[in-house]
């Protein structure tokens, strides 16, 4: 048996951090999950700095901010040679350093089937794409079944998006994706330690839970979501454009309460049925010998609004979309503990590469997260999508917008977001601050991203190739001479 530690990643797709129970929510009882949290440092105040599913999934594979990777929006993905060109994901390093590395679920790469230095790939795409031909896709052939539209489910359009799911409970996906986590660890026997990403495609959108499971939470149970603020409707047409064609095909220009208040049940209940996968997991993993020396670690690449200020989905920097959970359990650990510090989604890969004892060279937005190695905080996380930047320092949230928006809220005083301070003029010494430290990291994660075109400098270098006719420059140069 190896003595470096198994990882077990448990990834849920949009998953908010105040729809679970560790989290305080009482509208929902997410047992299994909480038994995770039970033995885990809970992170208070974890964010997905780039809150799209794309630029997230990207910046957490090379541990790179968006505006490094380049990868802002969903229409954009990594180079096919970013390995070579000094990006490369975390499985490819776990993998060369002896690890066996598994993605099960939902990883949103382009093309969706390609490895991505994982060795093994069970595969269940976005809920939305139902064109994908994927190991999902078969299985559901295989029991008489097919992908649909969300918009031919039950209610979908008038409850946008809140539709009832004809697939029966043991082959929704994120049901099939647990049993195939559960799968891989019952039956894998390798004596190389293993890293598995356990992906579930839910609870994004639609929010379509089997009947059964939708009737187990009232929308009158759910809390009322956050009202339209004069910053959140700066972005109101836009979002309703959007949401109105693609792939979701829903009019957001009209969303009673009433409506919300589904949503959020419908959410809820596809947030419990992947608590159930949690569960059976945990107990997959606890029937190991080396149960012990296993990490375990629960994120979510993003939140949703899910009625919040009349929103559904993300791509915003407000805490809904933004605010996601974090839990890490250590090898061996048998209690609980809280930490506020300022921690990424895209931090985790250097949490991955620190627990295997690899340097981490090209991970220039990731740090480990506290107790992996040492306490250390990061001081402010920059994040990046298609529409604008923001920095924080944990406690305070400066943002820029393509539309001309800015915004500074004040998280400890003002959770809710409702009191913009950019223009306060008591508060100009911080804004000052703030955009001093945003201007420095956009330069640092610019530069980062032109890596690939450095060349060896040769110019006091007599002799070299590089002063005759005809030398061709190495790309991606090594850095060897």
């Amino acid at each position: 048996m190896s003595s470096k530690p198994n990882i077990v990643f448990l990834f849920p797709d949009q998953l908010r951090w105040d729809f679970l129970s560790c989290y305080g929510a009482t509208f929902i009882e997410t047992r299994n999950i909480d038994r995770l949290a039970a033995r885990s440092t809970i992170f208070e105040r974890a964010i997905a700095p780039h809150p799209v599913c794309i630029p997230a999934r990207a910046a957490l594979l090379t541990g790179c901010n968006a505006l490094t990777t380049g990868v802002l929006t969903n229409n954009l993905w990594l180079r096919p040679d970013h390995g070579a060109c000094g990006m490369p994901s975390w499985p490819s390093l776990l993998s060369n350093a002896g690890y066996f590395t598994a993605a099960i679920g939902k990883m949103h790469f382009i093309p969706w089937d390609i490895s991505e230095g994982f060795d093994h790939r069970v595969i269940a795409e976005d809920k939305r794409h139902i064109h994908i031909e994927d190991d999902y896709s078969d299985y559901l052939k295989e029991h008489g079944l097919e992908k649909v539209r969300g918009w031919e489910e039950e209610g979908y359009t008038d409850h946008r998006m809140a539709s009832i799911s004809d697939v029966p409970e043991k082959h929704q996906v994120d049901v099939w994706t647990g049993r195939e986590a559960v799968k891989f660890l019952d039956h894998y026997d390798d004596d190389k330690p293993f890293a598995v990403h356990v992906a579930f495609p839910g609870p994004h959108d639609p929010y379509n839970p089997p009947r059964d499971w939708a009737a187990k939470f009232r929308p009158e149970d759910m809390p009322p979501a956050l009202p339209r603020t004069a910053d959140t409707d700066r972005f109101r047409d836009d979002l309703i454009k959007s949401h109105a064609g693609g792939s979701s095909r829903v009019d957001l220009g009209d969303f009673p309460e009433a409506t919300k208040q589904r949503v959020r049940a419908h959410y809820c209940a596809l947030i419990a049925m992947i608590d159930q996968q949690v569960g059976a997991i945990l107990d997959a993993i606890e029937r190991r010998d080396d149960a012990d020396n296993t990490l375990i670690v629960l994120a979510a690449d993003h939140g949703d609004f899910v009625g919040d200020f009349d929103f559904l989905g993300k791509n915003l920097f407000f805490e809904p979309a933004m605010h996601v959970p974090m839990l890490l359990h250590m090898p061996g650990q048998a209690n609980s503990n809280r930490s506020n510090a300022l921690v990424t989604v895209t931090d985790l890969f250097a949490s991955f590469l620190a627990v295997v004892g690899i340097a981490n060279q090209t991970g220039q937005d990731s740090h480990p997260l506290p107790g992996i190695v040492g306490d250390a905080v990061r001081p402010y996380a920059l994040g990046a999508v298609g529409n604008g930047v923001m920095i924080t320092d944990g406690r305070y949230r400066l943002s820029h917008y393509s539309n001309g928006l800015v915004t500074l809220y004040d998280l400890e005083t003002d959770p809710i977001e409702a009191r913009n301070l950019a223009s306060d003029p008591g508060q100009g010494d911080l804004r000052t601050r703030l955009d001093a430290v945003l201007v420095r990291e956009m330069f640092k994660a610019a530069a980062g991203a032109h890596d690939d075109k450095r060349y060896p400098y040769v110019t006091m270098a007599a002799g070299h190739p590089a002063h005759q006719r005809g030398w061709h420059r190495p790309y991606p140069w090594d850095g060897t001479a």
